[in-house]
């Protein structure tokens, strides 16, 4: 395999921190900078990546155990590493990924109290070397988020969770980016979407200049 010469950017956070719309003001801003960019998902990202994705966000499907949602995550995220974000990086392109591995330590490790070490034996498996380069985390209340997710209509079966587990997954990725502040950036999602990109577009000067 040979070594990547693109960029691993992940937007990570809760539910309604506006994720889907700042992954298009990114993609643009890259663009913009001479990148090519890819952008892609979690769970998700190719053909069987999205099959798998169904199962986990299917709220009227089987009841999931903790440790099948966490290894059918890892199972979509090899593929996706496989087929996708690899081969994408080799090629010099950017990818732009909307959640990675910060989620599964703040969905499944906070919000369902599953063992750290756990998460990261799985984590050291599957993708080996591979981290992403920068992580965006769009934090806000989870009483805003809840808002906005009610806003949207039908919730999936990660959305209908109670409060106090986006409590746990808020705090696990604000443990998370205080680990490692320089490649975590942390922006406050609570605001108005002008200032919310206005600071995007801050890290994002900083990214592109290393």
């Amino acid at each position: 395999m040979s070594e990547p010469t693109g960029k691993f950017i992940v937007v990570e956070g809760g539910e309604g921190v506006g994720k889907s719309t700042n992954i298009d003001y990114i993609k643009v801003l890259l663009e913009e900078s001479g990148k090519k960019v890819v952008v892609t998902r979690e769970p998700g990202g190719t053909a069987l990546g999205e099959k798998i994705r169904e199962l986990l966000l299917d709220k009227d499907g089987a009841a999931i155990n903790a440790d099948t949602e966490l290894l059918l995550m890892f199972a979509a995220r090899a593929q996706h590493i496989a087929e996708v974000i690899m081969p994408a990086l080799e090629r010099g392109q950017w990818v732009l990924c909307d959640r990675f591995t910060d989620a599964s330590y703040a969905y499944q490790g906070g919000g369902r109290g599953l063992p750290l070490d756990r998460i990261a034996s799985l984590e050291d498996w599957v993708q080996g070397a591979l981290c992403p380069d920068s992580v965006i985390i769009l934090d806000a209340p989870t009483a805003i988020g809840a808002q906005r997710v009610t806003k949207r209509g039908d919730k999936d079966r990660f959305e209908q969770e109670a409060n106090a587990f986006f409590e746990r997954v808020r705090n696990t990725y604000l443990q998370r980016a205080e680990s490692d502040p320089s490649r975590y950036h942390v922006i406050d999602a609570s605001q108005p979407l002008e200032q919310v990109q206005s600071s995007i577009k801050t890290v994002l000067t900083k990214i592109l200049s290393v």
